[in-house]
Order: C-alpha cells, then structure tokens, then sequence
C-alpha cells in the first residue's frame, strides 16, 4: 500500500531519506497514546454527524484490534510509515476499508502528535510523582528510628554541628518534598488538550474540542491553536522537573558513596546494591549511588538538546521538533529506575550508629555553644565570645582532646566567667537538643518535622 500521506511530493522517497525522515524507531512507544486519542476523536466525529455509527463502531474495534497485535508483538512496523500515528491508520484502513480513511478528518498529524506526546508526558508525570512519594514514605521510615542518632553536620565537608540522622533525612524529604511539588504543579498547567487544532489553524468542520478534551481527561481544549501545534512547554517541564530531581538524587548519591567509605563507616549498603571489584576481592563497591550520580548528566544533556531545538523555530510546526521525544522517553525512564533503586538502597541499608556517634567527638563540634554560654552567661558580645572560644579550641587541640572532653580548669583558664555548668553546655546532645528553633535538629524538633512530612503525604491526592 502506498504512503498515506503522499500529496504534493509523488514520487517515491529515497531509502535513505526514509530512513533519516523516520520517527517510528522511537515513537511506536506511543501506541497506546496514540489508539486511545483516535478513539476519543472518532467518538467526538459521531456525536457531531461526522461519523455514522457503523463507521464509529468499525473505526473503535479496529484501533482495538490493532492495540492487541501491538502488544503481543504481531504488528509489522514498515519504515515507510514514517511515524507510529501512519501506521496506525494506515493498518486500520487495510482492515476496515473506506472508514478508516475518515478517521483523520479535522485533525492534522501536528495536533495529533501534540495529543499522544502530551498524554505520555502527563501519564508519567503522574507515575514519577508517585514513585517519588514511595521514596519519601521509606526516608521517612529510617528517619523514624533515627531521631536520637547523633552524626556530624558538616560544612564545606568539615565537622560542624552536632545533629541527628533522621534530622539529615529530613533534609533530603524537603528537596524531594518540592520535587513532587513540581511535578504536581506542571501536570495541572499542561492538563490541556491539543486535539482538534488541525495543522494550526483550527478546522471548518463541526467538531467539538471540549467533548473530546473531556473524554481524554483534559481540564479543557488549549485556546490558541497557533500556540498549541507548536508548543513543546510540557516536555521542556518534565525534562527540568528530571533535571532537579536527578541533581537531588546525586547529591544523596554522594553522601551514601561517603558514608559507605572507610573514612566515614555511617553506613553499610546491602550486597544486593553492591558490586565486587574484577582484581581486589575485598572491595565492595558503592555502584548504585556512582551510577546515580552519573545519570545525572544524561538527563541534563536531554533538557538542553531540546532547549537548543526550539530556540529558534518559527511558528507553527516544524520538523526539527521530532527531536523532542527521544530526550524525554530517555529522562523518564533513567528517573523511574533511579528512584525505584534508590528507593531500595536506603531500605537495605545498615546504619552504624557507634560509628556517626563516635565522629561527632572529632571537630570540637560544642564550639558554637561555649560561645552561646559566654554570651548567655556574661551578657557578652558575641564576637569576644566567639574569640575566647577560638583560643579555647587551639588549647584543646594542643591538649589532644576534643572541646567537649575537655577538663574543666582548662577552660576556667580560657576566661573566668566560665563555671561548672558550661560542662552541660558542651555535652554534644545537649548541644545538639539545645537547637530547638522551629525547623532545627533538637530530637523534639525533628519528631515534629516527621510528624509534618508524614501529614503532607498522607494529605496527597
């Protein structure tokens, strides 16, 4: 059969061409988008009297038909096709004959294309955001046991604070927190039909965009089709919304390939999420967060490729857009899997709480509070504060003792305002209990960010 499109342009294309021209490969993952936009629109072509109900019915089991020889993998994709919409309608009208010819009345492949990609991208905008709430109910779950656990806070990766794991967690529960944020709030921006916006300018024909919008599970039909045929907004959302989450992912990544070190030793990763070294058999290698953070660049590289393919492009349609999939199918699945390994990473993960509690004693991480007590204590500045405390810790450091074992007549020596009571200032939990501000890392500050998370998603729809 020939080509269904073959207007202007008769004569046979080059193989070559054909092979360069071809979005098939890759958009035949639309099959599905695809049938089920066809249908919806064959639906709107009866309700309005363009369709005779033979003809809808003939044209809805047809799809059906084909939906199955898909996914039993009985279909026979032919290059020449072009794309999976021509496959489609072009196999459709071998089976039913003249009524498959009128499916694509008052709509264009550039409306059409718009519908499935934008249906895929909303389908797993839905499926990321819950994948993502799967991964904050098990931080949740290990942060539950971990309120108590001190560990060192750390700036520019030097010791800082005391603080406990659940309360490092938590942190993590936020970024996600806005990542699911995005994800929510780009799906109700982009809930918008494209269908029945023809090439660009609409269609003379009796058709009714919001019986079909509707039908598909659309708010509403887009208002301008000049905008709609040529607008890749939604795909460049779900590519950022990636980008972000991924750059989350790798910084945790990050922290679990430090923590799994022998320098660190917070954390241990289970075997199933490890690798074996192929010459040093006593290496357990932390594969799963490198390769987290390595795919990062992947997803970063596809939100640019398509920010650079529609810097310039005049309106409406234009063939360089065919470009736009590709990046997406391959972004949407590096972050399903991402989040579903991570997911099982932190599950089988051993905490070494000695190990975190141990580390907090290097660093002189009290520092802060006896500078808190001068002030506190003597209505001191705290910048003369902050000064005595400096010296104090270079005498701690000469003594070979970290500031909070150190003996009390050596910090009366530092200054004599201090007093036996400072000894309960220095104490790294009470240090660590002490920070209890809204949003800090006292043990009863980090249940109430629990309790607040824990609410959130429970309140998700």
């Amino acid at each position: 059969m020939a080509k269904l499109a073959s207007g202007r342009v008769n004569a046979k294309s080059s193989e070559l061409l054909d092979l360069f021209n071809a979005s098939l490969p890759f958009d035949k993952k639309l099959y599905k988008e695809d049938i089920q936009g066809s249908i919806a629109h064959a639906a709107m072509l009866f309700a309005q009297g363009i369709l005779n109900e033979k003809e809808y019915q003939s044209i809805e089991s047809g799809l059906k038909k084909i939906e199955a020889e898909i996914q039993e993998g009985d279909f026979d994709f032919v290059i020449e096709d072009e794309d999976i919409h021509m496959a489609i309608e072009k196999k459709l009208t071998e089976m039913i004959g003249e009524s498959g010819k009128k499916l694509h009345t008052a709509r264009s492949r550039n409306d059409q294309v718009a519908l499935d990609f934008r249906l895929y991208v909303q389908k797993n905008t839905q499926v990321l955001k819950d994948l993502l709430i799967a991964l904050e109910q098990e931080l949740l779950t290990v942060a539950s046991y971990h309120t108590e656990t001190m560990l060192p806070g750390m700036t520019h990766l030097q010791h800082a604070q005391p603080i406990n794991f659940a309360y490092h967690l938590l942190a993590y529960v936020s970024m996600f927190k806005r990542d699911i944020e995005r994800f929510e709030s780009s799906y109700e921006r982009n809930n918008i039909s494209p269908i029945g916006c023809a090439a660009l300018a609409g269609t003379p024909h009796h058709t009714d965009r919001f019986f079909i919008a509707e039908k598909l599970g659309f708010k509403e039909p887009s208002v301008n089709c000049l905008d709609t045929v040529s607008d890749r907004d939604f795909a460049l959302e779900i590519l950022f919304n990636i980008a972000t989450l991924m750059t989350h992912i790798s910084r945790l990544a990050e922290e679990l390939v430090l923590w799994s070190s022998s320098e660190f030793g917070f954390v241990s990763l289970s075997d199933a999420y490890s690798t074996s070294s192929s010459i040093m058999p006593q290496k357990k290698n932390p594969d799963v967060p490198e390769l987290l953070r390595g795919k990062t660049g992947r997803v970063y590289g596809n939100l640019i490729a398509l920010f650079t393919v529609l810097k310039g492009l005049p309106l409406a349609y234009n063939k360089d857009m065919q470009e736009d999939k590709e990046g997406v199918f391959d972004s949407v699945e590096t972050a399903k899997i991402s989040l579903e390994i991570l997911r099982e990473a932190v599950k089988t993960m051993t905490v070494n709480v000695e190990r975190m509690e141990e580390a907090c004693k290097v660093g002189h991480l009290s520092a802060t509070d006896l500078a808190d007590y001068l002030v506190q204590k003597a209505g001191m500045a705290f910048r003369d504060a902050y000064k005595i405390t400096g010296a104090t810790v270079i005498a701690a450091e000469k003594s070979g003792v970290d500031l909070s074992e150190m003996p009390l007549e050596e910090l009366k020596a530092a200054d004599s305002r201090i007093e036996e009571d400072v000894l309960t200032f220095l104490n790294l939990r009470n240090s660590m209990n002490a920070r209890n501000s809204y949003g800090g890392t006292a043990t009863a500050s980090t249940i109430g960010q629990l309790e607040y998370y824990i609410g959130w998603i429970k309140g998700l729809s």
